[in-house]
């Protein structure tokens, strides 16, 4: 009578071979050590975000300006 914990583990190391193979690896420009591939997916909102941060920082420097 077997108890306890498995002496295998083959099927637990192909399923996680398998799951981190779905995230792309290496870097989106391949000279670029930034950003990584999977950087699109992990922050979907950056484009927006920066395009926000970009207007209201001009916004700013214009008002100082005037």
């Amino acid at each position: 009578m077997k108890k306890g914990f498995a002496t295998t583990t083959s099927s637990i190391n192909k399923l996680k071979k398998i799951i981190s193979s779905k995230e792309p690896k290496g870097r989106l420009i391949p000279w670029s050590p930034w950003p990584s591939a999977n950087f699109q997916t992990r922050y979907p909102a950056f484009p927006l975000v920066l395009t926000l941060l970009i207007v209201l920082v001009g916004q700013w420097y214009i008002s100082l300006l005037i």
